[in-house]
């Protein structure tokens, strides 16, 4: 829903973060999704992660797929979640900060 909101928002989405999510549900929306995208998958999710893969190649935004290794669908396994918060933390830190100068 993130994705086909953000390829809809004539770029007031500014970027998306997407945690173990099936961005394949997306479809056709996925090609026009403008917002840099970060597509975050456990390492042990291996459905998942091969959806998030062709979503990847499909989409044509900034945009980065991060593993996070030994994790399951629900990220529950001890420093998954911390793990997926400093990605996505750091994702929108890096794609929502003012441009220099600004500040």
């Amino acid at each position: 829903a993130a994705l086909v909101a953000a390829a809809a928002s004539g770029g007031r989405v500014r970027a998306v973060v997407s945690r173990g999510g099936r961005p394949d549900l997306a479809g056709d929306a996925l090609a026009r999704v403008d917002a840099p995208t970060l597509l975050i998958v456990g390492g042990r999710d291996e459905a998942v992660l091969g959806l998030n893969q062709d979503a990847l190649h499909a989409m044509r935004c900034d945009r980065e797929l991060a593993i996070v290794p030994g994790a399951t669908h629900l990220f529950e396994e001890p420093g998954a979640l911390d793990e997926v918060a400093r990605l996505a933390g750091d994702w929108f830190a890096a794609h929502l900060a003012p441009p220099a100068g600004d500040g």
